[in-house]
């Protein structure tokens, strides 16, 4: 059998020696050209974890007020992991180390959480807009709100805490550390986990898709009258708000199909461990399993990060359906007013007093405005005349006063004497004064009869 020759030994040692040192500098191209995927999404990863995690909470308080439970438990769970795998991916960059090993138990639990919690928070929601939709219930009372606050709660909270408490029969150890994301729970793949971990969240996004179908079918029968038969269901809801809700469910749910859909493909491409015992599932179980990325296969490497990308990606389609609504954009003027009124407010108070002083120098030319007194009851019958001493009418001082007020007598002047018409000096009477703009000179008054002395009211 003819032996094969490398070209290496065909060519002079120098082109050998050429060649080979080209090969090397090729493969190190090579090997930092492949790094050069991995590291540069492993940069971005915890800058769009927290901008996830911002872009969630914009349309929070028009839920809040709606109380909407379902649509906060969106916004909740998806907060919580988003910010939690900005951390991992922040306190594991580029390392493996076992490290805060509490936080991991804590986080990887909230991530078992949310698998079920979004699934479960759309199809509440989308039962609340089936009943909504149909006749079965004309009007909301007190008592059916209190009943749904219950049924929303026990499904959006208390069956994600369950799930993350079942979720140590099929734990096999206590989490994986993968470098670059951080800690990721352990699933013993197995008939028993298909059953605990994946069975519900299936049943509840068909259910969400059985009830999105069964609203639709409301909605067709009684198109032409819809948003009248909303404003007469006492829910609040307006056809937009009504199918931005349900378009949001949808959506959500047909995303969660996939990644579930993927995820199993994954898990169970290499068959199923056998369930022997308790005792054989638990062995090891406070082993912490350490997951460098080199030692990882392209494809797994792969599924790593696109598994990890679903989180942000919910996220962001939560944020589109109410981030641009009128309501949305209607908080948002609320937010740059609250924010304007606060900066203002600030301002004046490190402004210095001096520049809170009203100033009387003006420019523009004198104007006339009006304001209403009124006088009261004179302490005598008589009133001084014309001749009378000038102590009657108390100067001001020149320098104190800084307009000119010219007084206009009544139509109907006081009686000097006393009157047998009671309401001739027990009334107070009405007068107008003629407001000048601000000038250097005392006040003037000019009086054509008899008249009462005047205060201010």
């Amino acid at each position: 059998m003819d032996r094969f020759i490398p070209a290496s030994e065909l060519l002079p040692v120098t082109v050998a020696s050429a060649l080979e040192e080209s090969n090397l500098a090729i493969s190190a191209d090579a090997a930092f050209l492949s790094d050069v995927p991995t590291i540069v999404p492993a940069v971005g990863l915890p800058l769009a974890s927290f901008l996830a995690a911002v872009l969630v909470l914009l349309p929070l308080q028009w839920h809040w007020r709606a109380r909407n439970i379902p649509t906060l438990s969106i916004i909740v769970w998806l907060f919580i992991v988003n910010l939690t795998h900005g951390v991992n991916a922040i306190v594991w960059y580029h390392n493996v180390e076992a490290q805060l090993v509490v936080w991991c138990d804590i986080t990887t639990k909230l991530d078992i959480g949310a698998n079920i919690a979004l699934p479960a928070a759309c199809f509440c929601l989308c039962m609340h807009l089936e009943r909504i939709a149909s006749e079965r219930q004309a009007k909301t009372t007190f008592t059916d709100k209190r009943r749904r606050m219950w049924t929303d709660l026990a499904i959006c909270v208390c069956i994600p805490i369950i799930y993350m408490a079942m979720h140590y029969i099929v734990q096999g150890h206590l989490f994986d550390i993968v470098e670059d994301f951080g800690c990721r729970a352990e699933d013993y793949v197995s008939i028993p986990e298909f059953f605990i971990m994946w069975l519900l969240p299936i049943l509840f996004c068909l259910g969400t898709f059985v009830l999105s179908g069964l609203a639709f079918v409301h909605f067709l029968r009684r198109r032409a009258i819809f948003a009248r038969h909303l404003a007469n269901s006492t829910s609040g809801l307006t056809p937009t708000r009504y199918f931005r809700l349900m378009a949001m469910s949808l959506v959500e749910m047909f995303w969660a199909v996939i990644v579930i859909a993927i995820t199993l493909y994954f898990n169970y491409r290499d068959g199923l461990r056998p369930w022997i015992s308790w005792a054989n599932v638990h062995s090891d179980f406070s082993r912490i399993g350490q997951f460098p990325t080199v030692l990882i296969p392209t494809t797994e490497l792969r599924w790593t990060y696109f598994l990890w990308w679903t989180t942000p990606v919910s996220a962001g389609l939560f944020f589109i359906f109410f981030a641009f609504g009128a309501d949305a954009v209607k908080e948002y003027g609320s937010c740059i007013e609250w924010l304007r009124r606060v900066a203002i407010h600030r301002n004046d108070k490190n402004a210095p007093l001096a520049a809170t002083l009203p100033s009387f120098c003006q420019s523009s030319p004198p104007q006339s405005h009006f304001i209403f007194v009124k006088t009261s009851k004179p302490e005598s019958d008589t009133c001084p005349g014309p001749t009378d001493s000038k102590d009657s009418y108390p100067e001001r001082p020149s320098t104190a006063c800084s307009t000119t007020s010219t007084f206009t007598s009544p139509k109907h002047p006081a009686p000097c004497e006393a009157s047998s018409d009671p309401f001739a000096s027990s009334e107070s009477s009405s007068y107008f004064v003629a407001m000048s703009p601000p000038a250097r000179c005392p006040i003037s008054l000019s009086q054509s009869e008899c008249t009462t002395p005047i205060t201010l009211a």
